[in-house]
């Protein structure tokens, strides 16, 4: 849980961060640009230490991260978020715990009882229901590029926690980005010969961010955490990132919220509390093997 919720406090501030980034600079870029970098980064990482090759077999599920993490959530956000407000943004992503859980149950084969599925609604609803009162959002369509976006991070988060019993959680990361550099590539340097890369000091931090942080430290906690404490139950913990990303969007974009987040915080914080006292199975691949 520990770790799982480093992931959450680094995933926090991306909408915000992404807000800014896309301010001038152009969301492919942003969207794919981020994971270039971070695939600068995780190279050395696997050749310093050594790390083997992964199976054939782990190509089909990182192949789902990559359309998940890489592709799919940074480029629909980075859309999003030049047109809507970070703290729309957080309306739909308030759903993502409940995907993750859902997503966890047909990959990563858990099946939590049925009190973790009620708290996971009781919190999702609590926190679209924040986040709707306080970001003032209406659904526009923006929303479905976040609707696709939820889906998409659900899927990779879960395939990523499944793949980490293996891999281990930060290999996963790295070899998703270092597998995924060459696709990126070209679309990316099409879109800079295109729109240029000018941009305002801010917007080129919220680009760092999303580089370093978002796309690939945060992964390390995130994978890890999911790995070792289930997919579902860990991926709770995502119930309170829409606070996190509230407050950052208050303090760096301006955005404000009213003061029912400490009531909605409570009632958060009590499902995921009732969510982990449910004892699910969790069927690794580690003991079907064996």
């Amino acid at each position: 849980m520990a770790y799982g919720l480093l992931g959450v406090l680094g995933f926090s501030l991306t909408l915000p961060a992404t807000r800014l980034a896309v301010s001038s600079l152009d969301p492919l870029v942003v969207g794919l640009g981020r994971s270039l970098v971070a695939a600068c980064l995780a190279a050395p990482v696997l050749l310093l230490t050594r790390q083997p090759k992964p199976a054939r077999a782990h190509l089909r599920g990182l192949a789902l991260v990559i359309l998940g993490v890489i592709i799919g959530f940074p480029v629909l956000s980075a859309w999003a978020m030049r047109i809507v407000p970070a703290a729309h943004g957080a309306v739909v992503l308030g759903l993502l715990p409940l995907a993750t859980a859902l997503a966890g149950a047909l990959r990563a084969h858990e099946r939590p009882p049925v009190i973790f599925w009620c708290a996971s609604v009781v919190g999702s609803f609590t926190v679209v229901g924040f986040a709707l009162a306080t970001g003032g959002g209406r659904f526009q369509p923006a929303d479905l590029a976040l609707l696709g976006a939820v889906v998409l991070a659900a899927l990779g988060y879960a395939e990523g926690g499944r793949l980490a019993r293996e891999l281990g959680g930060w290999q996963v990361i790295c070899w998703a980005l270092v597998l995924a550099a060459p696709l990126l590539a070209v679309p990316v340097a099409f879109r800079i010969w295109q729109h240029g890369l000018a941009a305002t000091p801010s917007a080129w931090g919220g680009f760092a961010y999303v580089s370093v942080v978002s796309m690939f430290l945060g992964f390390f906690a995130w994978f890890h955490g999911l790995a070792v404490g289930g997919v579902a139950r860990v991926g709770q913990l995502q119930l309170l990132q829409p606070f996190f990303t509230l407050a950052a969007a208050a303090m760096f974009l301006g955005e404000r919220f009213g003061s029912g987040a400490i009531i909605c915080a409570v009632v958060v914080a009590i499902s995921i509390f009732a969510g982990r006292r449910g004892k699910g199975t969790v069927a690794s691949l580690n003991a079907n093997a064996a």
